[in-house]
């Protein structure tokens, strides 16, 4: 995992792409939320917001 964090950031540094960091924080957070939320009382009002 960390193998594939250390590459994409080397790929973003050398690329200068530093855009793309924002898009891939925002997609892993929102897939957190919907995976920890799946089983819980809170997920239909998660999926309200979608």
């Amino acid at each position: 995992m960390f193998d594939l964090l250390r590459d994409l950031w080397g790929f973003m540094r050398e690329r200068k792409k530093f855009w793309l960091a924002p898009i891939i924080s925002v997609m892993l957070l929102l897939g957190a939320l919907i995976v920890f939320t799946q089983g819980s009382v809170v997920a239909p009002f998660v999926y309200t917001l979608f």
